[in-house]
């Protein structure tokens, strides 16, 4: 974990806001991850309780990406500092459109400007495309884009599709994840999924 200024508790009065889409089995989802299942097993009446058995994997819907998704023996989910889990950030609306390629120079001009340890959210609009074949086809960070949120000191990386890498549908044989793999190998965890940024912007 590199060191990052340490987060404070804010003292803004607005009401929390939900950034997760409700889990259900019809979410978008990366094409070669098994279709959710969600069944009741048991239910009251005339049993004596109800019991929700689920089957997905753990990328399904909006979540976080430990650095062991990407890094061999690298952290796993409960070994993250929790002082990695909240904080102050910035949310950036910026709209590249179709397989658009977000680089550092839409990151340079992003409003408000990030602070070294914020959380920055980057809201592109694609959570308007969830449960729709476009969503598949999102806007993505590029290396170089990533390797700035590292030198920045970004503490988490989220973003309002599946993945900030390019989709698996139409990369190149050799592409290798670079956003991933340069983000989670120097600590930075990744939102996937994530919705309602205008409202928290």
């Amino acid at each position: 974990w590199r060191d990052l200024p340490a987060p404070h508790i804010g003292t803004a009065t607005g009401p929390w806001i939900d950034l997760s889409h409700p889990i259900t089995a019809n979410l978008s989802r990366i094409p070669f991850f098994p279709q959710p299942v969600f069944r009741r097993i048991q239910t009251k009446p005339p049993g004596n309780s109800n019991v929700t058995e689920m089957q997905m994997v753990v990328h399904h819907g909006t979540h976080l990406d430990a650095p062991c998704h990407f890094v061999t023996d690298g952290p796993t989910m409960d070994q993250v500092p929790l002082d990695r889990l909240y904080g102050a950030g910035v949310v950036w609306h910026i709209d590249k459109g179709f397989r658009g390629a977000i680089d550092v120079a839409d990151l340079e001009r992003a409003m408000p400007r990030m602070r070294e340890g914020d959380i920055v959210l980057i809201n592109t609009g694609w959570w308007r495309h969830m449960r729709t074949d476009r969503y598949l086809d999102h806007p993505y960070l590029t290396a170089a884009a990533a390797e700035w949120l590292v030198a920045q000191g970004a503490k988490i990386v989220g973003m309002d599709n599946s993945s900030p890498d390019q989709a698996h549908h139409y990369r190149a044989k050799d592409y290798d994840s670079p956003v991933h793999n340069t983000l989670l190998s120097h600590g930075v965890l990744i939102a996937e999924h994530l919705t309602n940024m205008t409202v928290l912007a």
